[in-house]
């Protein structure tokens, strides 16, 4: 037997904190045992010091990081109707907005570390001159003037943060522009495919993350939206109207909550024009704005339960300017036509008038009644 410590405790390194010993002993002459109480085994005080060291972990360890956010709010979608005023004049139809010059006023978003900032506009009026065509599919939208594709995701530049290394903190942010090209720009997510690119970046450990995304890829519904992340288009219904989606937006980062962690924030808009998949409505060219804030976390797996490399989703807002609110939870944006709306057709939204070019707002302080769009 090992040697004693002053309280008859073997010594034998365990580190059995000194009130689990003493339960130990209370329970032994409760039981009668008569004589000296039983010694541990080295299995029992082994569990026993497990359990105290399990204690200690950082909250997450066993169950994977938790999604803080996830609620009705932090995933709620924002959509956005059909354009106002819709007015058939001389045979031509023309988009009736507020009057003004169509210019583009936006300040280029500037990454870097932090939070805050955001852009300015002025509101224009669209005439039938500045209705988009196949040819010019971004005439009369400020979009004319942003970043083609994925050249409008700047990274900022890397410095450590949260106990994480330059390193760590670049593969965070290399990972998140992956993530928003591979969800928002890649022509095989855009015609409904599935994401696979996307999803291999998102952890597997997250039952509110990629899980819950794959169960919205495969039965998509109001309460679990493939397009909280990813824009899909129906390719029954519309195609591309060139090959080109303008973005604008920023990226930043910030340490997390405790070391080991560090925050992404992206806040991007992304401009899709679309024709319908009818060769005969095929001349027609609409819209789709769809602005995206998501927080994504890359954690030290040493510190919290994690899949090493793989990003966590820690909040996603969405808006979508020119979306058939009448079709939500079907797990794809749906464009409306101006010559669907002078028809009739289409659900266009009857709340408030809403710029989807507007970025002066975060997302979660603006209305999630299903508005109408004063342009696209």
């Amino acid at each position: 037997m090992g040697k004693s410590t002053p309280e008859g405790r073997p010594g034998d390194g365990s580190s059995v904190p000194d009130e689990e010993w003493a339960r130990f002993l209370r329970a032994a002459e409760r039981d009668g045992a008569g004589g000296a109480p039983r010694e541990p085994s080295a299995d029992e005080r082994a569990a026993r010091a497990a359990r105290v060291a399990g204690a200690a972990r950082p909250e997450g360890w066993r169950t994977g990081p938790a999604w803080r956010e996830i609620d009705g709010r932090a995933r709620r979608r924002r959509r956005l109707g059909g354009v106002l005023g819709v007015l058939l004049a001389a045979g031509l139809v023309v988009v009736a907005v507020r009057p003004g010059l169509v210019t583009d006023r936006f300040a280029q978003d500037t990454p870097g570390v932090g939070t805050g900032g955001g852009s300015t506009h002025a509101a224009p009026g669209t005439q039938a001159e500045d209705l988009p065509t196949l040819k010019e599919p971004f005439r009369g939208s400020p979009a004319a003037a942003w970043d083609d594709g994925a050249a409008g995701i700047r990274v900022p530049a890397a410095k450590p943060v949260g106990g994480m290394s330059r390193k760590d903190v670049q593969h965070a942010l290399e990972s998140t522009k992956a993530l928003l090209v591979a969800a928002n720009l890649d022509p095989a997510t855009l015609r409904g495919e599935r994401p696979r690119a996307a999803l291999d970046l998102l952890d597997p450990l997250q039952d509110d993350g990629r899980v819950l995304l794959e169960k919205a890829l495969a039965d998509p519904a109001p309460d679990r939206d493939p397009l909280w992340v990813f824009s899909r288009f129906d390719p029954a219904e519309v195609r591309p109207a060139g090959d080109v989606v303008k973005v604008r937006g920023r990226m930043t980062y910030e340490r997390g909550e405790r070391d080991g962690q560090v925050l992404v924030h992206a806040d991007y808009t992304f401009v899709y024009p679309v024709v319908k998949a009818d060769p005969g409505g095929a001349t027609e060219v609409a819209r789709t704005v769809v602005r995206r804030e998501m927080t994504l976390a890359l954690y030290d797996p040493e510190k919290v339960r994690s899949t090493p490399g793989r990003l966590t989703v820690v909040r996603m807002y969405e808006s979508a300017g020119n979306d058939d609110c009448s079709r939500d939870g079907e797990g794809f944006l749906h464009p409306e036509f101006r010559s669907d709306l002078v028809a009739g057709e289409g659900g266009g939204g009857s709340g408030d008038l809403v710029d989807p070019y507007d970025r002066d707002k975060p997302l979660e302080q603006l209305s999630q009644e299903c508005g109408t769009v004063t342009r696209t």
